[in-house]
C-alpha cells in the first residue's frame, strides 16, 4: 500500500476534530492549525502535513499530544491510536480455542437475546433467544450493520431508524479509521453508502463510537410483543480474540419475551 494513501481517512477526522474542539472550548469556530501545533507543542508545519496526509512519525507520546489538543472523548482517542498503530493485531493461529468457547458461551446462554459479532459485524454464532427475535440471524451471512442501514425491515423493526443509523454509523467511522486496511471492512462502507440516506448521514455527522455499550432503543417485533420492546445492549469482549464483541440485548422490565408464548418468560 502506497504510504501516503493511509492518511487520507485520518484527513476527514482531523479536520472535523478541529471543529469539534472549537466547540467543546466554546470559540464557536473551529480551532486553527496554528493553535493545535501550539497546544501539541510542535511546528505548524508538522502538524499541517499530517493533516494533508504527508507521512509523518506518530510515536507514543506524539498522539497523547494530539489527542489532548483536539479535546478529543475516549473512542475518538481509540480510533486515533489505533489508526496510527495499524490496527488491532490480527487474531493469532492459536486463538481458535478461546474463539470456540466464545461461540459455546453465546450459544448457550440466557435468559437475553446475545450474539457473537466480527469486527466487520458479521454474526458468527447467536443464541436460541436471538434467533427468536431476529430471523434473519439464521439467513446465509447474517451482518449487523447491513441489516439495520440497507434492508427495509429494519426501518420498520428499529424505532427512530435515523437515530440508531447514526450510532451504527458511527461505528462503522471507528472501524473504517482503525482498520482502513481491511478489504470487508472497505465493502461493507460502499455498500451501505450506496443507500442515499445513509450517504447523507455520513456526510453530516462525525461522530465515532467504539463500542454500542449501554445504547437503549426501542424494537418493534410483533411475533414477540404487541407493544415496543426497549432493550440496553451490553457490549463484552472475550479475552484473546481480537476484534469479537459478544452483545447482550437486556429488556427494560427485565422479562425475556419469546416467540413460542408471546409473553414474558420469568
Amino acid at each position: 500500500m502506497d504510504p501516503r494513501s493511509v492518511p487520507m481517512t485520518l484527513q476527514v477526522f482531523l479536520r472535523a476534530w478541529r471543529a469539534s474542539a472549537g466547540a467543546k472550548l466554546g470559540r464557536g469556530k473551529p480551532i486553527s492549525q496554528r493553535e493545535v501545533a501550539r497546544r501539541m507543542r510542535v511546528s505548524e508545519r508538522w502538524y499541517r502535513n499530517l493533516e494533508n496526509g504527508d507521512p509523518v512519525p506518530l510515536p507514543g507520546e506524539r498522539l497523547g499530544q494530539l489527542a489532548t489538543a483536539l479535546v478529543l472523548g475516549p473512542d475518538e482517542q481509540m480510533a486515533l491510536y489505533a489508526h496510527a498503530l495499524g490496527g488491532e493485531p490480527e487474531p493469532q493461529a492459536d486463538t481458535g480455542e478461546a474463539l470456540d468457547a466464545a461461540k459455546r458461551l453465546v450459544e448457550n446462554a440466557e435468559p437475553f437475546p446475545m450474539y457473537l459479532a466480527d469486527r466487520a459485524w458479521n454474526v458468527i454464532a447467536h443464541n436460541a433467544m436471538a434467533g427468536e427475535w431476529f430471523p434473519w440471524f439464521r439467513a446465509p451471512s447474517p451482518n449487523v450493520l447491513r441489516w439495520a442501514l440497507t434492508t427495509a425491515e429494519a426501518r420498520e423493526q428499529l424505532v427512530d431508524w435515523r437515530h440508531n443509523a447514526q450510532m451504527y454509523l458511527a461505528q462503522l467511522r471507528f472501524t473504517v479509521l482503525s482498520r482502513y486496511d481491511d478489504a470487508e471492512v472497505r465493502r461493507l462502507l460502499d455498500e451501505i453508502l450506496a443507500v442515499p440516506e445513509c450517504r447523507r448521514l455520513w456526510d453530516q455527522e462525525t461522530q465515532v463510537v467504539a463500542y454500542r455499550q449501554g445504547h437503549r432503543f426501542s424494537l418493534r417485533l410483533p411475533w414477540i410483543s404487541d407493544q415496543c420492546v426497549t432493550v440496553t445492549a451490553q457490549v463484552l469482549l472475550p479475552a484473546y480474540v481480537s476484534g469479537i464483541r459478544t452483545v447482550a440485548l437486556i429488556p427494560d422490565t427485565g422479562a425475556v419475551l419469546t416467540a413460542q408464548t408471546g409473553s414474558p418468560r420469568k
